[in-house]
């Protein structure tokens, strides 16, 4: 952990300190996912088998949920089966009253210009498996995507060592609707979504978190001609929380190691105004750290960590800005009157008692974030994630009079004869 005060830092050590873990140019994962895709590409169904085998010592199958789930809910403890239920309610009930309404206005008399919100068709949902399952993700991608209506879902997930279905995220699909899962992982699943391979249709976006395979997987798929849309960039988790003199330094340490245990790569950063919880929290977070089960890897982050000192909270919002982190915890006394100086951040937890875990899991907003500082730019995904917008236009006889003239002017002005001529047309057929 490196320990900071902002204000005597200059430009470069600034911007050094605010600075993601460094990664190496990986040529070689760039070369083999390249390889991957492009021999899903070229050999369809037998290449994607062959990989599949070689690497998850399993071929794709589609796997119907049902039967699996029923074994999870008669197996596992009543209370986790509720727990599960639980967050689907939440996280369904967020995304259904988040869906945008259609908009329609008169922009000129006789012109009507409608703003129609429509579904994409068909979109592919990556959940992180093998190991680890992250039923949590599944949850997180599917609910804001049935929400907006998306007409089909496709859903992949790398096997369990003996190529089944984790129970836990049969479960979880169980609960959100979803009624059968392609056990595939890893940049094979991403280009059989991109192409459409065997019976694995080719689909129109594909969101979802994953290793560095597949997150390059989804970069180079979606940059080929007629290549499907991704979600966003994604990297390793990370976490900023700024804090003031009241903060509790054990709940701003807890939150901290809830990311950083999430991979070496992971990054937290602390923001306070005061010195003494900055020791605090040193502490705190290396005496939780010790007792963790995954405290290798939760160290390995933390040696990359920042406490910051900074001058005021309002310094805090400006780093947090520049920084823009994933998730933003606001440990302060009045959280109310910094979040309008938040602009940049793909989840904010507004005071001591909103753990980002909370958000993680069943809050309601998804837990699928903008990383690597993309949170200038992106949100994350939400019900929009899986919908487009269509304007259409209607003009009444008035309306042309009204407007046709003027278009067919400034199409004149751009040297665009025909499209004035077609302006013009609209006159000459009421006249």
């Amino acid at each position: 952990m490196k320990r900071l005060v902002w204000n005597t830092l200059g430009t470069a050590d600034q911007a050094a300190a605010l600075a993601r873990p460094a990664q190496r140019d990986d040529r070689t994962l760039q070369d083999g996912v390249r390889d991957i895709v492009d021999a899903v590409r070229s050999g369809g169904w037998e290449a994607l088998c062959e990989i599949a085998q070689r690497i998850d010592r399993a071929v794709p199958r589609l796997v119907e949920v049902a039967p699996i789930a029923a074994a999870a809910r008669a197996s596992l403890p009543a209370a986790e089966v509720e727990a599960v239920g639980y967050a689907v309610a939440r996280v369904r009930d967020f995304h259904v009253a988040s869906r945008p309404a259609d908009f329609a206005m008169d922009t000129a008399p006789g012109v009507t210009v409608r703003k129609l919100w429509r579904p994409i068709d068909r979109v592919g949902l990556y959940v992180p498996g093998g190991a680890a399952p992250l039923f949590s993700s599944l949850i997180m991608l599917a609910l804001p995507a049935i929400a907006a209506g998306v007409r089909e879902l496709v859903v992949v997930t790398p096997p369990r060592a003996d190529g089944s279905l984790d129970p836990l995220i049969a479960l979880a699909a169980e609960e959100c609707g979803i009624g059968s899962i392609w056990t595939v992982g890893g940049a094979q699943a991403i280009a059989a979504l991109a192409f459409g391979v065997g019976e694995i249709p080719r689909v129109d976006k594909i969101c979802g978190p994953g290793n560095a395979w597949v997150a390059e997987a989804k970069r180079l798929v979606a940059g080929l001609p007629g290549g499907p849309a991704i979600d966003m960039p994604a990297g390793p988790s990370e976490l900023m929380v700024i804090a003031d003199a009241t903060a509790d330094p054990g709940l701003v340490a807890a939150d901290l190691l809830s990311q950083a245990e999430h991979d070496p790569m992971a990054q937290v950063l602390l923001a306070t105004t005061s010195a003494d919880l900055l020791d605090a929290v040193a502490a705190e977070l290396n005496r939780r750290c010790a007792a963790l089960p995954r405290r290798e890897i939760a160290a390995a982050s933390l040696a990359n960590a920042r406490l910051v000192e900074v001058g005021s909270l309002a310094d805090a919002a400006a780093i947090a800005n520049a920084y823009a982190p994933e998730h933003l915890a606001l440990a302060v006394a009045d959280p109310e009157a910094l979040v309008p100086l938040i602009r940049n951040a793909g989840s904010v937890f507004a005071g001591p008692l909103a753990a980002e875990t909370f958000g993680d899991y069943l809050a309601g907003s998804s837990h699928v974030l903008p990383t690597d500082g993309a949170a200038r730019a992106w949100g994350g995904v939400s019900v929009l994630t899986f919908l487009k917008a269509m304007t259409v236009q209607t003009v009444t006889p008035a309306g042309t009079r009204e407007i046709a003239a003027r278009a067919a002017l400034l199409a004149r002005m751009e040297g665009l004869e025909a499209h004035a001529q077609a302006a013009d047309a609209r006159l000459e057929a009421l006249a």
